[in-house]
């Protein structure tokens, strides 16, 4: 098995596990926050997405799909159009809504699939490449593919907590 069919399967999860909380829920679900600093499930699968579409694109050479198709504008959030939810206070958080899990799922499915067509054509050895040389030592193509991958496993699962929460009131 080769690295990229790997993480092939690791994105898969995601986008499994983004469907399994979003189905289902009303606008008013995914809206909901615990309390006034939380994130509601809109914020959380939002972001992950975000994060996904920014640093894949970055480190391909593709376009952002949140510009390129339009799903800035189609979310049409009072948030820079550039904005990937990094270091949002509660106040920003509470400007992420939906009407419906539609606008949620389209866009996250869309990113996955860049993400995957991506993925397929890697060759082992470009994981090696370096694509942030901001950091000591610097950030190789496989370490942001897995960092993203740990990040939006991380906000799916807090998503999935939130869900369980709001089902069990």
């Amino acid at each position: 098995m080769h690295a990229k069919d790997v993480l092939v399967d690791a994105y898969g999860r995601i986008q499994e596990e983004v469907h399994a909380v979003v189905e289902g829920l009303s606008a008013d679900e995914l809206n909901a926050r615990l309390d006034g600093e939380a994130n509601s499930i809109t914020w959380l699968v939002w972001h992950l997405t975000r994060v996904q579409d920014d640093h894949i694109a970055d480190a391909s050479g593709l376009k952002q799909l949140w510009l390129a198709q339009d799903w800035a504008d189609r979310f049409g959030l009072n948030l820079p159009r550039r904005d990937t939810g990094y270091g949002h206070t509660a106040s920003k958080v509470a400007k992420v809504r939906v009407d419906s899990g539609e606008l949620l799922l389209g866009y996250h499915d869309a990113v996955h699939e860049q993400t995957l067509d991506f993925l397929r054509e890697l060759d082992d050895d470009e994981l090696d490449r370096v694509v942030d040389e901001s950091w000591s030592p610097p950030v190789t193509l496989g370490v942001r593919l897995v960092s993203v991958l740990s990040d939006d496993l991380q906000h799916v699962g807090q998503a999935a907590f939130v869900r369980g929460i709001l089902r069990a009131r």
